[in-house]
This record gives C-alpha cells, structure tokens and sequence, in this order.
C-alpha cells in the first residue's frame, strides 16, 4: 500500500512520448576518462546512481491576490517561496530544487493563520531529510505531518498563555515542491488544483483537466463525524458543536478533546511539461467558483485576455498577475462575504 494519495498518471501522448523523466547530461569521452583514472566498480555505480536520479526541474513563479472582502478583518494568510533551499543549512545530494506555497484561512481571529505563515516552513525546514536516502518519499510523508503537528503544539502553547486564551483557528494548504515532485499537506475546507492539458484521443485541440491537490475536512464528511462523535463531541447543523465549520484544523484549543485533530491529508503528484498551473485558495474562493470554474477562468485570461504588464514583467509573467488578481476580483463580485486569498503558481519546463 503506498503511503500517499497518488493522482493518477497523465495520459501519453504521441507528442509525450519522447519527452523524459530524467534530463540528459553531457556524456562525452566519459568512457576514456574512466579508463585513465580506473575507478573501483562501487565509485561507478554510485555515479551512475547519480546520474538516474537527475530530473529535468520545472520552473515555478509564484502569484497572490487577498481580498478582505466584506469581512471586518482579514484572517488569511499566505507564503510563496519559490526558493526555499535557502531555509536549509544542507539537502540530500540528489535535491536540487525546494519550493514552498501556502494558504492559512484563519477564523476566531488571525493569529493562528499568521503564526503557521510564519513559523511551519521553517520547521518544515528543520525536519526535512538532510542525508541521500532510497526512501525520500516516506521521510517527505514523516516530515510534514511531524511539521503539522508541532505546529499546532506550538500554537496552542503560546495561545493557552494568554490571558484571556486564544481561540483562534487556522486551516492550511501547503505545497512543497522536491524537484518535480509536488506533496500537498492539506487541513480543513481551503483546497489546491492542478490544471493539466491533455490531448484529445482523436487528435486536435488539447483539453484540460483540472486536478484535485487536496481533500477538504467538514464535520459532515462520514469519517470526520465519527471520529468527533467517538472523541464525545456532536455535529450540529454542519458543524462541530454547532460552530466550528472544519474538522481539522491548527489552534482551535477548545475543540482538540471532542476529535478536531491537525494531521492533514497528504496527496503527491509528479509534475509533467503538459502542466500549466496550480491553484491553493481558500474556501472563499470556491464558496462562488467550482474547481474547474476556477481553473477555465485562469486559461481564458492566459490564452486571450489583453492585460498591462508591470515594470520588468514579461508578458507570460504579465498574464499571469493578472489572472490571479482578477480571479480573486470575481470572487468579490459574485457575492463572496469571506475572504478570498488566492495563490497561482504557473509550472514550465
């Protein structure tokens, strides 16, 4: 059984099928050198270990837009690090690119939210494998719900210090991106989605699909529900106790004993060149826009929209500032009372 929620394997194309997983390295006169220097056969195979592990590193440039809606105060929070080796005093050898993106929905306050945008990734950081390992995968997996949970200990240590205690309570949606490998750690109802374009069987124009990164968490949900009815809590109209609308979350001290928990949902996905954007918003985003509504809003705007690009910006970079904010713009629009903070991250290779 795998450890993670794998999404499925994009469809091969004729176009795909020479496309490679591995980026190809300048080879020539290796085969002389090595007979000059005569190295053992565990020096070679080591290198060639090496050598396979190589992977052809997407770019990412990351994009936001936060509205405070019609609500009083704004208790989102967000982080792009499009760079976050620079969190790390080392990284396994094979590592050659970290990127972290992250949306906090708070609710009862913003201290929560603010508190994971500022201090997960940087444990996040402290617990990311350092040494080469065959098992990178499962020590990701271990990272991030270790990350999960000392966050929220953290949290609420300082929150019950308080006078009065803090109540707040935050969800997250985190992506970290290890080469072209992208792991979401997701607590609570914000959400992450992939948009891939795939070819069609009898040839043409390419569609896209619209992928989900995350699984959300309401009292609702049947296993949410049983956990917190067994834990001796009630879901009332929706919510846990009547008022909490999540079932997992970072703070929200006062619901940790009735079964809310912090252990997020994890979900993997490799990143292929037919990959054009992700999506990480907050629940005030997809309260007026369905995943897929979100995601053909977004291409509309990449494929025809007239946009002013800012000082230094190329005209991709232009297209994609502008999508981002306008997406949020239309959330306001259509009715959306919550706050709306919407992060695009757009993928090339």
């Amino acid at each position: 059984m795998d450890l993670f929620d794998d999404l499925p394997e994009p469809t091969q194309t004729a176009g795909e099928a020479s496309v490679q997983k591995t980026c190809p390295s300048p080879l020539e006169d290796r085969g002389a050198k090595r007979k000059r220097e005569a190295p053992d056969d565990d020096e070679v195979v080591e290198e060639q270990k090496l050598e396979e592990k190589k992977v052809c590193v997407p770019i990412l440039k990351g994009y936001v837009a936060a509205r405070r809606g019609e609500r009083e105060e704004m208790q989102d929070a967000h982080i792009l690090l499009s760079d976050m080796k620079t969190c790390l005093s080392i990284l396994p050898a094979t590592v050659s690119r970290l990127a972290y993106f992250a949306v906090f929905d708070g609710h009862g306050g913003a201290r929560a939210s603010r508190f994971a945008a500022e201090h997960l990734h940087h444990t996040l950081a402290l617990k990311f494998p350092k040494v080469e390992t065959e098992n990178l995968d499962k020590l990701v997996k271990k990272c991030l719900l270790d990350t999960f949970r000392q966050t929220d200990e953290d949290f609420l240590k300082k929150a019950s210090s308080q006078k009065p205690a803090w109540k707040d309570g935050s969800t997250a949606t985190c992506m970290l991106v290890v080469d072209d490998m992208v792991y979401v750690a997701n607590l609570g109802d914000s959400r992450a989605v992939l948009c891939r374009m795939e070819q069609k069987m009898q040839g043409g124009d390419r569609k896209c699909v619209t992928l989900a990164l995350s699984k959300e968490h309401n009292p609702t949900i049947y296993e949410e529900r049983m956990r917190i009815q067994r834990a001796g809590g009630t879901v009332r109209d929706g919510r846990v106790l009547g008022v909490l609308e999540v079932s997992r979350s970072i703070g929200d001290g006062q619901y940790k004993r009735i079964g809310v928990i912090s252990t997020p949902d994890l979900r993997r996905c490799q990143l292929t060149p037919n990959d054009r954007f992700i999506i990480l918003g907050c629940d005030g985003l997809f309260k007026v826009f369905s995943a897929e509504e979100a995601v053909k809003y977004i291409l509309n705007i990449l494929q025809n929209g007239s946009v002013e690009k800012k000082e230094g910006q190329t005209e991709e970079e232009g297209h994609y500032e502008a999508a981002c904010q306008r997406l949020a713009n239309e959330a306001v629009r259509r009715g959306c009372a919550d706050n709306v903070t919407v992060i695009l991250v757009s993928v090339s290779f």
